[in-house]
């Protein structure tokens, strides 16, 4: 803030000529201290309008090879595909996990597998976020945005501190708990702290939930566009439903427009899915074009793990990767990423940084001069996001699963070495993901040391937790039941 200007006192003895002088030197006086206020708002303004908007928009369980931009033939998606055209595309982008959960909760708090609140989909606990958890909202809330949220929640459900109206977002709306996820025509969604009752919709399939969602991230685009906003819209598409609601677990309304298409039923299910989910990723990019926000806009699109095992193999869900959703390998937690932020971005282009859900509270918060929690796994993606070299250098990535199943592997990425171990006791499988992309040759036995510290690595980068004691099966029922 500029400090005042002191005014001349005026004279009025002092002859016709030294009063003219005093009564310009007070106007020039005057006229520079408003000069200076209006500059101080302009900076102000200029300042404010400089802190983006952050779109984040995830998809459930869409694999690497479903997207055109990443090699796909037989589905076509040409929305997304233009947000590549006008963005970066990552090659070595990584969820937070291999099963949907899990994968939220590293993106949300920014720690990895081995340090956050939830590790698995199972057991199902009322919430998972606790009071003492910081999520990307509560960040940017602090920092002036309005957070909202649309679609799968799946950390703490009505009645409990993990609600996503108790973690920092302003509006939510869809679904709380992943049980419920997996219904499209359900009979409710939750709204704020409240629900939306749609009474009769499991049998009369007349409201399509993702639809809902769609408008309802829409609506909160356009109420936010006067400050800055954060939208995570966590769509469900194309995660399997219920098989409640369709025989192949592939609740869609039509098949549109594969309906002509020599495929099998599943499969025009699936790429309707697809063209669903690329159809208002589309309506997102218009209406963030349409209300000349493109240029402070920073829009995301990736999905929360790779694809799911029961996709048609015809449509080659995951590329050229190996395994599927809950695999540590590449398969499972390898992930399309794409961001654009026109002016900022460079358009066109390919950046091949290694890059995890876990980098997205210290990049989010760094874009909002906001202060990132202690403690955090991930580190800030602004350099890359503009095309130049990371500035900090994570040592590596770290991954586990089935902490309450009849299985547990960890996978650790170092360097470009990859390292996969079966059960606490297994031998650690090693892969050379710059000559190796589909993990096909195990070359553990030929580099020792880099198997020693892989192992180092495992050992010590999660640290236990009494809610997942591992070797223990659950065998509890789902908490949500239509």
């Amino acid at each position: 803030m500029q400090p005042a200007a002191e005014f001349p006192q005026l004279d009025v003895k002092a002859s016709n000529t030294d009063l003219l002088h005093n009564i310009t030197t007070l106007i020039l006086t005057a006229l520079t201290l408003y000069i200076a206020i209006g500059s101080h708002k302009i900076a102000f303004s200029s300042k404010k309008k400089s802190v983006p908007n952050i779109v984040f928009i995830l998809a459930d369980d869409l694999g690497y090879g479903d997207l055109g931009c990443y090699g796909q033939k037989l589905m076509k998606t040409p929305h997304i595909d233009q947000l590549a055209a006008q963005g970066m595309r990552f090659t070595q982008a990584y969820a937070g996990g291999s099963v949907c959960t899990a994968s939220r909760a590293v993106l949300l708090t920014g720690l990895h597998n081995g340090h956050g609140p939830a590790r698995d989909n199972i057991p199902h606990y009322p919430t998972y976020l606790q009071e003492r958890d910081v999520t990307i909202a509560e960040v940017l809330q602090k920092s002036g945005y309005r957070c909202g949220g649309v679609g799968k929640w799946s950390l703490g459900d009505a009645g409990t501190v993990g609600r996503a109206t108790n973690q920092g977002f302003d509006m939510w709306f869809g679904y709380l708990n992943q049980d419920h996820a997996h219904y499209y025509f359900t009979e409710y969604l939750d709204d704020n702290e409240g629900r939306l009752e749609l009474t009769g919709n499991t049998q009369s399939r007349q409201q399509y939930s993702h639809d809902l969602l769609t408008e309802r991230a829409l609506q909160f685009i356009r109420d936010s566009a006067a400050q800055p906003f954060f939208l995570y819209a966590a769509y469900t598409l194309p995660h399997f439903s219920a098989k409640a609601e369709d025989p192949h677990g592939l609740a869609v309304p039509d098949t549109e427009p594969y309906s002509d298409r020599d495929w099998d039923a599943k499969s025009k299910k699936y790429a309707a899915m697809i063209h669903r989910l690329d159809r208002d990723v589309g309506r997102i990019m218009s209406l963030v074009n349409e209300l000349q926000l493109s240029e402070r806009t920073l829009i995301i699109f990736t999905s929360d793990n790779g694809g799911h095992r029961g996709v048609p193999a015809q449509l080659h869900t995951n590329g050229p990767l190996r395994g599927f959703k809950r695999d540590l390998t590449e398969g499972g937690i390898r992930v399309p990423f794409i961001a654009r932020w026109t002016g900022t971005i460079p358009a066109g282009k390919v950046s091949n940084e290694v890059i995890a859900f876990q980098d997205m509270l210290p990049t989010f918060a760094e874009l909002a001069g906001a202060q990132v929690p202690a403690d955090r796994d991930g580190v800030s993606l602004l350099p890359a996001l503009r095309g130049e070299p990371l500035k900090v250098k994570r040592d590596y990535l770290y991954w586990d699963y089935g902490h309450c199943r009849a299985r547990y592997d960890q996978a650790v990425r170092w360097n470009h070495w990859k390292g996969i171990r079966h059960g606490q006791q297994g031998e650690i499988a090693l892969y050379n993901l710059d000559q190796d992309l589909s993990e096909s040759r195990d070359v553990a036995d030929k580099h020792p040391q880099v198997v020693q510290r892989i192992n180092e690595i495992m050992n010590t980068a999660a640290v236990p937790d009494t809610r997942y004691p591992i070797g223990t099966k659950y065998k509890g029922k789902a908490l949500w039941h239509p």
